[in-house]
């Protein structure tokens, strides 16, 4: 029995609250529980981007489900929308600039404000022309419309989206598989720490030398000039060669760094091993196998997308189900299990993206933050996972079938979606190439010179 058009507004509230509240946790006791400086503005934007993101996910499964009215979910899915496109294209921008422009010491205060607005309607110019190259929406179509705003969002969030999943579909199966692990002894380890220290000596050795060189040859202040003079151009017996031992020095510094970093990259293969052995090491080989049979495949689809310029016409759900009914011979209900299958596909495309996303913002967060850029990388990642999540409403549309992604559809209007999963399959192919090249480049162990 559907509820009324209040009680449907009321669930929405609801749930946005639930998901501000796990946005403003997860900002509180992840990402700043290393800051004392925490500036409550920031979180608001941090968690409100979060809980309107998290909403589109929810509408979807609404609309899977029966689940609202049809009006009110469509009503919801404006607002909704629109909001975030508000924080997305406006708001968290004119922070972001403002921000930075504050921080710098030589900008007097009262020209923060000017050169934040002037700084903001360029990046609204750039956000506008960034549509040119791309087959998007004509100006015939109105500027300040809901389509204008996804359809350049959809090109930054899907390239965001294909660089992060080609990344992660070749990652995946090299960090948990066992295949990939090479054999450490623990002697190979003591022996390069050995080589390690004794080159650590030596440059200390050296250096030691420059140093009593230079006190020796120091002039006394109380020195007349004529023994200045002599100090400088009578070279004391013993005096050292400073440029040919700060020429070996550099050598050794350089070789010390690269035994230093194959001694790291043992360490972390021992731990690698350790990890391998155990239940959970053995459960992520199995899995590493399976992902790496579906990084080929994925591969192989995007190029056979791309050369033939070939889009999906249905969706994978719609597509098992007819396999399993017209060639296998099997009895059951289409329809009821369509909506099934595309509830469990959906949710599980939804909670490894949400999931996915957080733990990627929260390492790029420890990774580059500090107690005075904090603000402004939370910001950047607001913006970023704003045009994610709305950037996977565009990529999830094709996951569903016919029916539920009308509604879809109806809101974003006429956008070309045959080219964002195009575009997808373009970035995604470069992206996972790139990777394993990278990749392969670091698994090849590291040419340290054995000379001393």
């Amino acid at each position: 029995m559907e509820l009324p058009v209040l009680g449907d507004t009321l669930i929405v509230l609801v749930s946005q609250l639930i998901f501000f509240i796990g946005g403003w946790v997860f900002f509180v006791k992840q990402l700043f529980r290393n800051y004392e400086i925490r500036h409550v503005f920031v979180q608001l934007i941090f968690s409100s981007t979060l809980a309107l993101s998290l909403t589109m996910f929810e509408l979807i499964i609404f609309e899977i489900i029966g689940f609202l009215e049809a009006s009110s979910r469509y009503f919801h899915w404006r607002l909704g929308l629109t909001l975030l496109l508000i924080m997305v294209i406006a708001v968290i921008p004119y922070l972001i600039a403002y921000s930075c422009i504050s921080n710098v010491r030589m900008v007097p205060a009262r020209w923060v404000q000017p050169l934040t607005t002037l700084i903001w309607l360029c990046y609204l110019y750039g956000f506008w022309r960034i549509g040119d190259p791309f087959p998007l929406l004509s100006v015939s179509r109105g500027i300040f419309t809901i389509e204008q705003a996804v359809s350049r969002i959809g090109v930054v969030g899907v390239t965001v989206m294909a660089i992060l999943s080609g990344f992660g579909a070749v990652n995946y199966p090299y960090t948990s598989m066992s295949y990939f692990i090479r054999p450490v002894l623990q002697s190979d380890v003591l022996n390069l720490e050995r080589r390690l220290l004794q080159t650590i000596d030596m440059i200390l050795v050296k250096k030691k030398r420059i140093a009593l060189d230079r006190r020796r040859n120091k002039p006394n202040q109380k020195q007349s000039i004529w023994g200045m003079i002599s100090s400088v151009t009578q070279r004391p017996v013993g005096a050292e060669n400073i440029g040919q031992l700060r020429l070996e020095i550099s050598a050794l510094e350089e070789l010390s760094r690269q035994l230093f970093l194959e001694a790291h990259s043992m360490k972390n293969m021992q731990e690698r091993q350790r990890w391998a052995g155990t239940l959970q090491g053995k459960y992520f080989n199995v899995l590493g196998h399976f992902f790496s049979l579906y990084c080929l495949w994925k591969i192989f689809i995007c190029t056979i997308n791309i050369i033939f310029d070939r889009v999906g016409k249905k969706d994978p759900v719609t597509r098992g189900i007819e396999i399993a009914v017209h060639w296998c011979g099997f009895e059951m209900d289409i329809a009821f299990w369509s909506q099934h299958v595309s509830f469990l596909l959906v949710g599980c495309i939804v909670v490894t993206s949400i999931r996915g996303l957080l733990l990627t913002l929260t390492k790029f967060f420890y990774k580059i933050s500090s107690s005075k850029s904090s603000n402004i990388i939370v910001l950047v990642l607001a913006q970023i996972m704003g045009m994610y999540f709305c950037s996977s409403v565009l990529l999830m549309r094709m996951n569903m079938p016919a029916e539920y992604r009308v509604i879809i559809t109806e809101v974003l209007g006429g956008l070309h979606f045959n080219f964002y999963h195009r575009w997808f399959d373009v970035i995604f192919l470069v992206s996972a190439l790139a990777t394993i090249v990278v990749l392969y480049l670091l698994h090849k162990p590291p040419n340290v010179d054995s000379s001393m």
